[in-house]
């Protein structure tokens, strides 16, 4: 069985502002000037992040982990010359949660990485992941 495409429509809003998301779905405004809104390459870090975020807060859930709380600050380093693509992106997970220690927070940070963040694994493949974590 074939997994169907996404679609999304993005409509410009004049000057550098797009207002976008999937067609009859909540829209996000992005900003190329990053004036209004976060520009396309931070909704790219966003989408990394909340991507794997989702991830992780599935994995707990099935480690029956009551989270509290969960942060992830995200950084890429791009490339000076055009296409100004990342070649690298550093993740910080910040979490807390009862019943929740390193080895499964680690355990669910590794999977979403490694194998189940499609948004991470759709970037060039010689992006350089890494990520680090803290418990409160």
């Amino acid at each position: 069985m074939s997994n169907p495409a996404r679609q999304a429509v993005l409509d410009w809003n004049g000057g550098l502002r797009f207002r976008g998301g999937a067609a009859d779905g909540p829209t996000i405004l992005i900003d190329g000037s990053g004036a209004e809104a976060p520009g396309p390459m931070v909704v790219l870090l966003l989408a990394a992040a909340s991507c794997s975020g989702a991830d992780v807060v599935l994995i707990l859930e099935k480690m029956r982990v009551a989270l509290r709380s969960l942060r992830i600050e995200v950084a890429g380093v791009r490339r000076e010359a055009d296409p100004k693509r990342y070649l690298s992106m550093h993740l910080i997970y910040h979490l807390s949660g009862d019943g929740l220690d390193e080895a499964k927070a680690r355990r669910a940070i590794d999977l979403s990485v490694e194998k189940y963040c499609s948004v991470m694994h759709s970037l060039a493949p010689d992006l350089r992941l890494t990520h680090e974590l803290r418990l409160a």
